[in-house]
């Protein structure tokens, strides 16, 4: 199960995990989680010696090289602060994924320790720190895309709630909106033909909406989407939804 238990947050001060493709692509997504969690009043601290969650190599069957990576990061994120993650897939590998690889119950133990200190942003908005809508201004209509990695979990929920919630903001729906983009990590690698078309299929039923950006939690489906739209010629926007939240923020001249 995706869904699990966590400890009550009883204090504002979090650890970040920035992720891969904050590290390599998508730096202001990181920027933005600090910029928003500290407008709420969340003191953020930000491990040096953070890597990889272990998802790509558990992706791709080579658990043994994965759980050299998980506990590299149970490590790293020791203690008994939340840890937030900009991505619903890293954040389920934590809590769901990672624990599956260990047999020995001393092993496990401390991976799900972990996993239960796990939030994706959005989710710990809403479901952590109880923060129902959100202040500001964002002029827009945006498609929301809901990955796989994030069903079962609050992130799906929490996301449309709080984008919803924002004056000038619009999420329009699309067709087959619960479809999987193609991505799937190493899935895009092994089958990229098989991943562009459902990609493509994706992209079309976005387009039919005509969004002035299409918006997630997960930044590999936005990589994948906004590759393809590219490659294709006709470029499309693509935005975290917590950059959504940071740029609400600044239009309201609340930071």
């Amino acid at each position: 199960m995706l869904n699990h238990e966590r400890p009550p947050i009883t204090q504002r001060r979090v650890q970040l995990m920035a992720t891969c493709l904050c590290d390599a692509f998508y730096d202001d997504v990181a920027r933005a989680t600090v910029e928003v969690l500290e407008h709420l009043g969340v003191e953020v601290e930000f491990p040096e010696g953070q890597t990889c969650c272990g998802q790509p190599a558990f992706n791709g069957g080579d658990w043994e090289a994965s759980r050299k990576v998980v506990r590299h990061t149970v490590r790293t994120f020791s203690g008994d602060l939340p840890v937030v993650v900009p991505s619903g897939s890293c954040a389920a590998m934590l809590f769901h994924g990672a624990p599956l690889e260990f047999e020995k119950e001393s092993d496990r133990a401390s991976v799900e320790a972990l996993g239960r200190r796990t939030w994706e942003v959005l989710d710990f908005i809403v479901n952590g720190l109880g923060i129902t809508s959100w202040p500001g201004r964002y002029d827009a209509k945006v498609a929301f895309h809901r990955s796989c990695h994030s069903r079962g979990t609050g992130t799906g929920e929490a996301a449309t709630r709080l984008l919803g919630s924002i004056a000038g903001l619009t999420v329009a729906p699309f067709g087959e909106g619960e479809q999987c983009c193609g991505f799937g990590g190493t899935f895009s690698v092994s089958f990229p033909t098989i991943s562009s078309a459902m990609g493509g299929l994706k992209l079309d039923h976005i387009r039919a909406v005509a969004p002035d950006a299409l918006v997630s939690a997960d930044m590999s489906c936005l990589m994948h989407l906004g590759g393809l739209a590219e490659k294709e010629g006709k470029p499309i926007k693509v935005l975290h939804a917590v950059q959504v939240l940071r740029d609400a923020l600044r239009q309201g001249g609340l930071i």
